[in-house]
């Protein structure tokens, strides 16, 4: 399966008004925004459990990073409220669950080998900071190394927002508000990902913006020629 793997392209989805689609696993369910690979991917997806739902206990080969969305995810390791980041390097395991539901924003199989740190910080505690020279923007550093940059900004109403193109590209994912750019208007949920040549030139709505950012990436996209279940 090969969903918007040319990297080398913009690709925009506007995720909440997607269809969602069943995953294997019953009450676990997706919207998938870039994918090569079928069953064993890498994948970037927004993923819906409900209420009392499970996934099957499974080691992460290829590693897994994401964000929880809204309500709670939870496995043998804690229970992650909305605005919990999570990072899992590869050869981790554990058994996904949410006794509330809770909707995520997860990257799989994108972990370089070498990148073995574990990350699992509450981002609803950490500040924003202000930005100096980029009037209207606050940043939350989530995680960074040699390969990439995560982080949360917060765009004030009608900010003007530029960030210069990124070797390996990037990525955002609206959390709350509106943002528009050349290419459109981004509202929650919608994603946007550019390649390392394009920058970005855009303006916060009316009721300012907060997205997640990724500059850079950790691994070059697969061959989807080589993608394996």
């Amino acid at each position: 399966m090969e969903i918007n793997s040319d990297f080398s392209r913009r690709v925009s989805v506007h995720a909440a008004s997607m269809d969602w689609t069943p995953s294997p696993i019953a009450g676990v369910d997706r919207r998938m925004l870039d994918r090569i690979g079928d069953e064993v991917a890498q994948a970037t997806t927004i993923v819906r459990y409900a209420p009392h739902s499970r996934f099957s206990p499974h080691v992460h080969g290829g590693g897994e990073e994401f964000l929880v969305l809204s309500g709670v995810f939870q496995d043998e390791h804690g229970d992650f409220p909305t605005g919990s980041y999570i990072r899992n390097p590869r050869g981790t395991r554990h058994t996904p669950r949410s006794e509330p539901g809770c909707v995520i924003f997860v990257k799989l199989w994108q972990f370089d080998a070498a990148d073995q740190e574990q990350v699992r910080l509450d981002s609803s505690v950490i500040p924003f900071v202000e930005v100096a020279g980029r009037p209207g923007v606050g940043i939350k550093h989530l995680f960074r190394n040699d390969r990439e940059e995560v982080r949360l900004e917060r765009w004030q109403a009608d900010a003007r927002v530029t960030i210069p193109a990124a070797a390996g590209g990037m990525e955002m994912l609206v959390l709350d508000g509106s943002f528009a750019d050349g290419g459109g208007r981004f509202t929650e949920h919608s994603w946007l990902r550019l390649p390392e040549s394009e920058p970005l030139d855009a303006v916060a709505g009316p009721g300012g913006c907060e997205v997640w950012i990724k500059l850079g990436r950790s691994v070059a996209p697969a061959d989807p020629r080589e993608a394996r279940v």
